[in-house]
């Protein structure tokens, strides 16, 4: 069986994986375990601005059901990639910490240039894409 890659860029719902907090300056800040979100979380994080604009989510890779799927890989962080954004963030000398990276797209389609890049994706409520903080 294959194994379930996991978004990096999802939704705030119940069962979403906690991937890290929008820290002032636009980047994230990741958490250092696993941690699933209940109702009780997706229902105070919606009292207060979008909470996509103030944390990363994962869940299941739905791949063609998204639109941001290009027929055989996520189009965000090759877009990403190609725009130069992780450019903006500097690779440090070991990868961060990240609960996900054994199941996430991301890293699975461009590795360690994936991890330079995710701190600075921000999912955008308002149109409900992935983007680039500071974009």
């Amino acid at each position: 069986m294959a194994r379930q890659h996991l978004c990096p860029s999802a939704r705030c719902e119940e069962g979403a994986i906690l991937v890290g907090v929008v820290l002032g300056d636009g980047r994230v800040a990741y958490a250092a375990e696993e941690a699933r979100i209940d109702a009780e979380f997706v229902a105070i994080a919606r009292e207060g601005r979008q909470p996509e604009s103030r944390f990363r989510f994962a869940g299941r890779c739905v791949q063609g059901a998204c639109r941001q799927w290009t027929g055989s890989r996520c189009g965000v962080i090759d877009r990403v990639l190609d725009e130069g954004l992780a450019a903006a963030a500097s690779m440090p000398a070991t990868l961060p910490q990240c609960s996900i990276r054994a199941q996430c797209r991301w890293f699975d389609q461009a590795g360690a240039d994936a991890c330079a890049a995710c701190p600075v994706v921000i999912t955008s409520p308002s149109d409900r894409e992935p983007l680039a903080a500071g974009v």
